[in-house]
């Protein structure tokens, strides 16, 4: 990657690479741009192929939030960071301390929260290093924002179909979710209260069997995702997913997703 020339092609003010031996802490802060205000991204925790893969999500992940803060018409610039490490074994106080300081040294450019990989009780290790954090629990916390983000996929969900199909109903549709995180999960429980035929998969395959058991939905396997007949397509895992191979696969109507 050449990463100065890739940096200005996508229009990023700044990123920052974040090294702790001590903690064993290595992240990637990507700030896309602050025109309207201080950058505001989840931290993602991922075990990330290469350190190339790593920098490119971020990149691609923090410009999608500038876009987003600016249709929403919030005063918030575009960010986002990664910290690369299995979020399943390689977590520590320590380690998400660490990365709060590098958060703090940016003086609120950078304000971080949840994403893929990290929870409530980590941003409240980060709170401890700096205020530039928001998810966090307890009196004046925002806490979880995966059920406020599920309801959002939901509802978005309800209005495209009722565009497509002049009725926002979803019983008897068939929907496809791919990912068994804590967005999906919540999702899921909408869809099948509904009455929807819900489909789910996830790469961690236990995860994804335990919500299909559930809520009454059916477990479907990661490389069936595309092809699985279905009317609403809805990713909620990892991003970059439709591409020129996988979108000739989908047979929906719709792609709504988190």
């Amino acid at each position: 990657m050449q990463l100065f020339d890739t940096i200005q092609s996508m229009g990023h003010e700044q990123v920052v690479l974040c090294s702790d031996p001590v903690t064993g802490l290595r992240a990637i802060v990507a700030i896309h741009d602050t025109s309207l205000g201080p950058a505001l991204g989840g931290t993602r925790m991922w075990k990330y192929a290469s350190d190339d893969d790593a920098i490119t999500d971020a990149l691609r992940l923090s410009r999608g939030m500038t876009y987003k803060a600016a249709v929403s018409g919030v005063n918030l610039g575009g960010g986002k960071a990664v910290i690369i490490g299995d979020s399943r074994t390689e977590k520590s106080e320590s380690l998400f301390r660490a990365y709060g300081r590098f958060v703090e040294s940016l003086r609120g450019r950078y304000i971080t929260a949840e994403d893929v990989g990290t929870s409530v009780r980590d941003m409240e290790w980060i709170r401890m290093e700096t205020k530039y954090v928001t998810g966090v629990g307890g009196n004046g916390g925002s806490g979880d924002p995966s059920p406020v983000t599920a309801l959002g996929v939901y509802s978005g969900m309800k209005a495209t179909a009722k565009f497509a199909w002049g009725s926002d109903a979803l019983a008897g549709k068939r929907i496809v979710v791919q990912g068994a995180g804590n967005v999906a999960s919540f999702l899921v429980r909408h869809l099948t209260k509904d009455g929807a035929t819900v489909f789910v998969t996830d790469i961690y395959e236990e995860k994804a069997r335990a919500l299909a058991t559930e809520t009454g939905a059916s477990y479907i396997k990661p490389e069936e995702v595309f092809t699985t007949a279905c009317d609403i397509f809805s990713p909620n895992a990892l991003g970059a997913i439709l591409n020129d191979e996988t979108i000739p696969n989908l047979s929906c109507q719709i792609v709504c997703g988190g």
